[in-house]
């Protein structure tokens, strides 16, 4: 495996740690069956309390332990990173498979072409332009995203859409730290180049029990995480705790609301998402990321498409403002929870 890292923050909301694998899809299968490791389902071992930083510490611990091929580089990251997520990477693994790099974007990807390949124009065309003969092995490049509560404008941008738009990449955003390391183990296994986006919200804020030991959770399968018959909600990353917010709240009025985290965007799981709305037969979709052009619009669009015969409302969407990130009115830019919470009612009374 080859692996490398774009930044662990730039100051805006472009950062990462790739890695970039020289074998195949099944080849990785085989390895990662050779070392034991479990996809779509964690085993029995031990685990402890962790925030979600520290999760997606232990998965770049464990990427680097697995395959001597891995290496991690970027901007800050020899240090630990601006949030510590590479942490005693460097001191475990030697400066010569963790190491930073100078501040410039565009050189780390280009520099990393060897390794891997800049990500628009090249990795994602990688297997297109070589008629599936090569791939980008394991390419995944982590990124902070999203609202923090000071950000700014720079600091605090949802960019998903953006990446989503280009054939060729797999986008995926963890809700906590128990998928994140799963979802980041799969995707640095994955022989397609992956953009992993991190909640910076959520880095410390949330914690929950992780195992410690090596395991995935599969790519493009979203999960029903609360079961319902009146309305689906559809969301990912940190907007995810705003949702069950406002399943809770609804549920005292008697209203069932069905959530589901899309986990991965591109490519996503309609399935899933067909058959929740095809029960309920309303949608809700909401994200930090502008409403206009936004990821909801291509869920609104393609369940409008799947399912208008069993639609009884129109799709709903609960997102940011059209405007750049502001920072003294954060919250009347955010999709709050009774932002949702009038949405919610509005569609079911339709």
């Amino acid at each position: 495996m080859a692996a490398k890292s774009l930044r662990e923050i730039r100051r805006a909301a472009a950062a990462g740690i790739g890695s970039r694998r020289c074998f195949s899809g099944d080849a990785a299968a085989a390895a990662a069956a050779a070392a034991g490791v479990a996809e779509g389902k964690v085993g029995g071992g031990a685990g402890k309390e962790v925030n979600l930083f520290t999760a997606i510490n232990q998965a770049l611990h464990i990427a680097l332990d697995t395959d001597p091929r891995s290496y991690v580089f970027g901007e800050d990251v020899g240090f630990g990173g601006v949030f510590r997520c590479t942490t005693g990477l460097a001191d475990r693994f030697g400066r010569n498979r963790v190491f930073n790099t100078p501040l410039c974007e565009q050189g780390i990807a280009g520099f990393a072409v060897g390794l891997a390949a800049m990500i628009v124009n090249e990795a994602a065309k990688f297997r297109y332009r070589s008629g599936n003969e090569f791939n980008c092995g394991g390419l995944t490049i982590r990124s902070p995203y999203g609202a923090v509560g000071h950000g700014g404008h720079y600091h605090s941008q949802s960019p998903e859409a953006f990446f989503c738009h280009v054939p060729g990449l797999k986008v995926i955003i963890p809700r906590s730290p128990r998928e994140a390391k799963g979802l980041l183990l799969a995707s640095i296994r994955d022989p397609n180049p992956v953009v992993f986006f991190e909640p910076k919200w959520l880095y410390r804020l949330a914690v929950e029990e992780v195992p410690e030991e090596d395991y995935m959770l599969p790519l493009s399968e979203a999960e029903v995480i609360r079961k319902g018959s009146d309305i689906t909600l559809i969301g990912w990353g940190a907007q995810l705790a705003v949702l069950e917010e406002a399943c809770e709240d609804t549920a005292k009025d008697g209203i069932s609301c069905e959530l589901i985290d899309l986990r991965t965007l591109i490519p996503w799981d309609k399935e899933t998402v067909e058959a929740s709305v095809s029960k309920t037969g309303k949608l809700l979709v909401s994200h930090e990321a502008p409403i206009t052009g936004g990821f909801g619009a291509e869920i609104a669009a393609s369940i409008t498409e799947r399912c208008f015969q069993r639609l009884e409302a129109p799709v709903a969407r609960v997102c940011g403002l059209d405007t750049p990130f502001p920072l003294v009115y954060e919250t009347f830019y955010m999709p709050t929870k009774n932002k949702v919470l009038d949405a919610i009612k509005a569609t079911v009374n339709y």
